[in-house]
């Protein structure tokens, strides 16, 4: 093996160029991860722009959030003008990435059957709401797959299932069309030819419940949602402290019971002999945790929270959305980077979760504003804007 260090300034997927159509959270999640890790994706946008841009309320981040390190093209693909030119863009492409609803690109002539002629190697991702079968032309979000998928009610108390408070689905969909991605480029290299990958909500959704899936086929009981679940733990719960602040605490060996108690100066509870197991303290569950939650709920959270990491003990604040824009660890390690915003301001944000050669993948542009970069895709290829 070469003991020659990696080049890191190169990055993987440079030289591949991707071309994406597609809106709201799925298909650019597939896109961005793409262009984070080098690869030139194009964002074909309709003359308005992609919609996601104006969106308020909970889609208002959408765009920010999912659409880096892409340069955007206005095309109009109805037009003969407008279809000539994306042809034209995909001879010189390694990938097509979709998300419309499904027949739309078939209708249009840039369907995988009719492209994979023109394009034998061309990579073509469809994200969608189901694989092929009977569901496949049902109209899904990501709401709707988490109700069918079992996601929503082993979220919820009983009777009232719960979506996920993120698009849970939408994100997988990307991710998994992206590794899709890359494993038909190492299939390209050995064979010479592209293929079709397909993503898709509702099967995402069913392999996030899979885990309670086997657990039903091995016990023959149907698992009650996590509110309801029964632990295998005695200690592993959110608890009340002063000033109503919320922590979650774990302790999930007798080991960890013991160091406990000695945080919280309960050698009562350490040396009653019916508490020394696990098993029994789950006898006892709910007036144990009522008995710790009267102690608790005088402990200031921060003197607390630093007594349980120095002690080694699992435990968690309750942190919203806001709050991680100053954590101190994604800023320290560098999760948490500027991005100029395509109205020429800039914001904070997030990195891929993962590091390569000790580097996280970096924001490299601007975030594109509509068509900025049509005249300068096309005019490489001698096509006039």
């Amino acid at each position: 093996m070469s003991n020659t260090i990696a080049n890191t300034a190169v990055l993987p997927l440079e030289g591949i160029r991707v071309i994406e159509f597609s809106h709201m959270v799925m298909g650019p999640t597939c896109g961005m991860i793409l262009a984070d890790l080098g690869a030139e994706v194009i964002k074909i946008e309709p003359p308005s722009g992609d919609k996601t841009r104006q969106m308020t309320g909970l889609g208002m981040g959408f765009f920010r959030t999912y659409n880096r390190n892409k340069k955007s093209v206005v095309l109009d693909i109805k037009s003969s003008e407008g279809k000539a030119s994306l042809l034209a863009l995909l001879a010189e492409s390694d990938v097509m990435i979709e998300n419309f609803r499904p027949g739309l690109m078939d209708s249009l002539g840039l369907g995988y059957q009719a492209l994979s002629q023109q394009f034998p190697e061309l990579i073509y991702v469809s994200h969608k709401g189901f694989l092929p079968g009977p569901y496949e032309n049902r109209l899904a979000l990501d709401e709707v797959v988490q109700m069918m998928g079992g996601l929503a009610y082993m979220t919820g108390p009983e009777g009232r299932p719960l979506r996920a408070g993120a698009s849970v689905n939408d994100i997988m969909g990307g991710m998994f069309g992206a590794i899709g991605v890359l494993a038909a480029l190492m299939q390209r290299g050995k064979t010479g030819s592209g293929q079709e990958i397909q993503s898709a909500l509702f099967e995402n959704c069913v392999f996030l419940s899979a885990s309670h899936m086997q657990q039903v086929a091995m016990s023959g009981e149907v698992p009650p949602p996590m509110p309801s679940r029964v632990s295998p733990w005695t200690i592993y719960d959110v608890f009340t402290l002063d000033n109503d602040e919320q922590l979650f605490i774990g302790a999930v060996s007798d080991k960890q019971w013991k160091i406990l108690c000695n945080v919280l100066d309960r050698q009562d509870l350490l040396d009653d002999p019916t508490l020394q197991k696990n098993e029994q303290r789950l006898k006892v569950r709910d007036g144990l945790l009522r008995t710790l939650g009267e102690t608790l709920k005088h402990h200031d959270i921060d003197e607390l929270s630093a007594k349980l990491d120095a002690a080694g003990l699992p435990y968690a604040p309750i942190t919203r959305p806001d709050e991680l824009l100053q954590d101190e660890h994604l800023k320290a390690s560098g999760g948490l980077v500027p991005m100029q915003t395509d109205d020429g301001g800039t914001t904070d944000v997030v990195l891929l979760p993962l590091m390569m050669g000790g580097k996280r993948p970096q924001v490299r542009h601007p975030l594109p504003k509509v068509g900025e970069h049509t005249e300068e895709v096309l005019g490489k290829l001698n096509i006039t804007a």
